[in-house]
């Protein structure tokens, strides 16, 4: 079922199961194959892959926002946060027998 940008953005913040999310997922994409350069749209697609963990679609969406709007806060910050989440979900504290580089002392 397509749904609109308007109906999109008031069910982003009442999907709760992960099914909910998939389908405003597939309709945000949906809406942003016609109109690619939609900064809100892509704002709303990079929330929808925060909630269905898949972090690097994300931080791909708020780049594509920095290259449209340098000025864009929300996804400069948000780069950063996702980014230093990926780091210590990546990180293996246990690969290398040397504590002296402990992740978490950077």
């Amino acid at each position: 079922m397509m749904i609109g940008k308007q109906e999109l953005l008031i069910k982003l913040d009442e999907a709760k199961s992960g099914e909910d999310t998939e389908v405003l997922f597939q309709s945000a994409n949906a809406l942003l194959a016609d109109n690619p350069t939609d900064i809100e749209l892509l704002h709303v697609r990079a929330q929808l892959c925060v909630k269905l963990q898949e972090l690097g679609k994300a931080i791909n969406d708020y780049t594509a926002i920095l290259t449209l709007d340098k000025e864009d806060k929300v996804a400069a910050t948000q780069i950063v946060q996702l980014k230093s989440i990926l780091k210590f979900n990546n990180t293996d504290i246990y690969a290398s027998p040397n504590t002296n580089f402990d992740p978490w002392l950077d």
